[in-house]
């Protein structure tokens, strides 16, 4: 396993090797020896082409998040809310898939989003604290200020998505 820093500080790839051989392969996803979080809440998501999810982020008891793709690819994307980081508002994207051995861990503190490019993209989501529905919120997908390089134009989004806050009412909402 090897763990590659990105540009926002916390924010990490996770490489690990296949072994393969004729029937498949095998991978490993997690060690808590190499990754010090304690990760108490597993969720799995299926999207179909074009679905976008997100913007999301909990306003209380903020979550680690350790995504990993098992089937399909993404167009990955997270925003840094942290108040005195560097990267504060910047947006990082890239593309997760099923082909690559990457996994992408999220510190707490960053919004995150993605677009599915594949049918029956399946991902799977370790976090560090459960999920709390009431601080469950998000910022719209679209916003100007964030200005994403999204790769659709027309994404499929739930009807909550829909209603995500701008970065600039979210930023005013949590001060």
């Amino acid at each position: 396993m090897q763990i590659i820093q990105t540009k926002f500080e916390g924010l990490y790839f996770i490489k690990r090797k296949n072994y393969s051989d004729k029937r498949g392969y095998f991978r490993e996803l997690f060690k808590s020896k190499e990754i010090k979080k304690k990760f108490c809440f597993d969720y799995i998501s299926c999207s179909q082409k074009n679905v976008l999810r997100g913007l999301h982020i909990q306003t209380t008891n903020p979550q680690d998040k350790l995504i990993t793709v098992f089937s399909g690819k993404i167009f990955d994307v997270v925003v840094d809310f942290r108040k005195n980081s560097k990267t504060f508002g910047k947006y990082f994207s890239v593309i997760l898939s099923c082909r690559e051995n990457k996994s992408l861990l999220i510190p707490a503190g960053f919004a995150h989003g993605f677009c599915a490019l594949e049918d029956d993209s399946l991902l799977h989501y370790k976090c560090t604290q459960y999920r709390n529905n009431s601080s469950e919120t998000g910022i719209i997908w679209n916003d100007k200020k964030l200005n994403i390089k999204w790769p659709i134009k027309k994404p499929i989004l739930s009807d909550k998505d829909k209603l995500n806050y701008t970065f600039d009412d979210f930023v005013n909402l949590s001060k």
